[in-house]
């Protein structure tokens, strides 16, 4: 895996793809001479299309489809409507979809590309913190259920990922503060001395504003994810990939039970929350530790004080984390740290345990 300031290469054992942090200039590395391109974005992203189609000179055609943004529209029925835009567009198999968007548009759009035709190529342009440094990277592609999230999915390499930090510019605060849940994410269960950055970088004022610190922070986390996903690539190898998803079982329940009026980073964080507590009740990380995270968060604007969980029950959770998709034979798996830096995945947790856990985040 080669990293310098510009980019990097995700090196897989089918196939590799460049990162790239400098914007979207590098667009012009990757012709697209005679190809017909889809732009997908939703309703507040669509806003930066033109900035992207300026930079396919050569296409055969060009076309931006919008989609009410929002989690609420990552359904099958609205991957369907992308494919049959594509189709009136006269996209063949030589085609190109361009996800412009946050985790939504590219968990939607690649899900589309992977089905379009049997499997087209499509690149990542991610706007929010969170897709920058997770979800653009390492193939996951999905859609939701009613009964939760990501139900449907594919794993699809995206061919390129132009990363413009110049997009988190407009974001909103909270939208950018959420995403700090899967950089966090990456120091607890990964790299000790990267959550020790983030715990001396966020203390510093403004440090979300602070667009060197953001660079640094999708640098370091495209680093880490990409040097898992090498490894791991679709999930199978033990628990390798498995450990990114810390928080999200409890998260993803959190989520769909507050019919996404939470964002994905802030349920990620109640679950990293749940998860925390959880490990300690059962003697896997010191109490030290799980007050080192919480403030970590509290510092990101993610402490439980930050984001409305009112409606909630221990329960309900419980019940919807029965339909994750990563739970084998019926058991729940979850990722629980045994240290800064350490993760493991446990198996056979007591329904009474995981109960507990979720009430003392709750009403803490």
């Amino acid at each position: 895996m080669k990293l310098d300031d510009d980019m990097m290469w995700m090196r897989l054992e089918r196939r590799s793809y460049p990162i790239y942090f400098g914007g979207l200039r590098p667009i012009r590395n990757h012709p697209v001479d005679g190809r017909t391109i889809l732009v997908v974005a939703d309703s507040e992203t669509a806003q930066y299309s033109d900035r992207v189609t300026a930079e396919l000179a050569g296409a055969k055609a060009v076309a931006t489809w919008v989609f009410p943004a929002g989690e609420t529209s990552k359904t099958l029925a609205t991957a369907v409507e992308i494919c049959q835009a594509a189709l009136r567009l006269g996209c063949g198999r030589d085609a190109l979809f361009i996800a412009l968007g946050g985790g939504v548009t590219g968990d939607l759009t690649g899900f589309a590309a992977s089905i379009y035709m049997r499997g087209i190529e499509f690149w990542q342009i991610p706007t929010s913190l969170l897709a920058m440094v997770d979800s653009s990277v390492g193939g996951k592609t999905g859609v939701d259920l009613p009964n939760g999230k990501n139900l449907l999915g594919t794993f699809h390499q995206p061919a390129a990922v132009f990363i413009e930090t110049d997009f988190l510019r407009t974001l909103p605060a909270e939208h950018l503060a959420a995403g700090m849940a899967e950089v966090i994410k990456y120091g607890v269960t990964l790299d000790r001395t990267f959550f020790m950055y983030l715990e001396r970088e966020l203390g510093l004022p403004a440090a979300l504003e602070d667009q060197d610190f953001l660079r640094s922070v999708i640098r370091g986390s495209c680093r880490l994810k990409a040097d898992i996903v090498r490894r791991d690539e679709y999930e199978t190898c033990g628990a390798v990939r498995e450990l990114l998803n810390f928080g999200h079982t409890f998260g993803h329940a959190a989520e769909a039970l507050s019919d996404y009026r939470l964002l994905h980073g802030q349920a990620v964080a109640w679950g990293m929350a749940v998860a925390s507590r959880l490990a300690v009740r059962l003697g896997r990380w010191s109490e030290a530790d799980a007050t080192r995270l919480q403030a970590l968060l509290a510092k990101c604007r993610l402490g439980r004080e930050h984001y409305d969980c009112s409606g909630l029950s221990a329960e309900a959770v419980l019940a919807a984390m029965r339909l994750d998709k990563k739970n084998r034979d019926g058991r729940l798996r979850l990722v629980l740290p045994t240290g800064i830096g350490r993760a493991s995945i446990v198996k056979n947790v007591a329904d009474d345990d995981v109960l507990a856990a979720i009430r003392e985040v709750l009403h803490d």
